[in-house]
């Protein structure tokens, strides 16, 4: 009898003290600096304001990357030329590359662009979740032009970790889509 009253006696004993308390788990905080962009003629057939943080790489056939090495990320730039008769082919190409992320997507919300000034008309697709291409997006004038546009990133998909990046680009993407001029071909 004596003996579970001891234990009883020694658990209330050892059991008090200062209180577990579970930590929250830490966030990774990733900054970086505003934009800053200037003018720069693509390769072929139009303009657009490039941040000074990433790099142009002309590529052949007029596209180019804009590669951002602290991010180890990429903007794959193509271009076009629209005739008579391919313009909805290539509308559906760039509609069927953005959605054929969506097996590892949680969603593609889509973002228009309509910039009747500059006779430039687009989507963006925003890619959410761990799909291997983050954001996509397409730029015409419905006549001479037609840009596609891919990111990537040089990683392993992992969307929580590269969010801050992401949103980053994501305003460098509509930054470019803004500020594309037609140059006549």
């Amino acid at each position: 009898m004596r003996f579970p009253i001891f234990l009883i006696f020694a658990f209330l004993l050892l059991s008090c003290g200062e209180e577990t308390v579970v930590k929250p788990s830490a966030q990774l905080r990733l900054e970086y600096p505003e934009g800053v962009y200037k003018r720069l003629d693509a390769p072929c057939h139009f303009s657009f304001l490039k941040n000074e943080y990433a790099t142009l790489q002309p590529e052949k056939n007029c596209g180019a990357t804009l590669v951002y090495p602290k991010m180890n990320a990429e903007i794959f730039i193509s271009y076009q030329k629209v005739n008579d008769t391919n313009l909805n082919s290539l509308l559906y190409d760039a509609q069927k590359l953005a959605y054929g992320h969506n097996i590892r997507a949680n969603s593609i919300p889509e973002q228009p662009f309509v910039n009747p000034e500059n006779n430039t008309y687009g989507m963006l697709y925003m890619i959410n979740g761990d799909a291997a291409s983050q954001s996509q997006f397409y730029l015409t004038d419905s006549i001479n032009h037609f840009i596609t546009g891919a990111l990537y990133f040089e990683a392993k998909p992992n969307f929580d970790s590269i969010y801050p990046a992401v949103q980053y680009l994501r305003n460098d993407i509509r930054s470019f889509m803004e500020t594309v001029e037609w140059q006549k071909p």
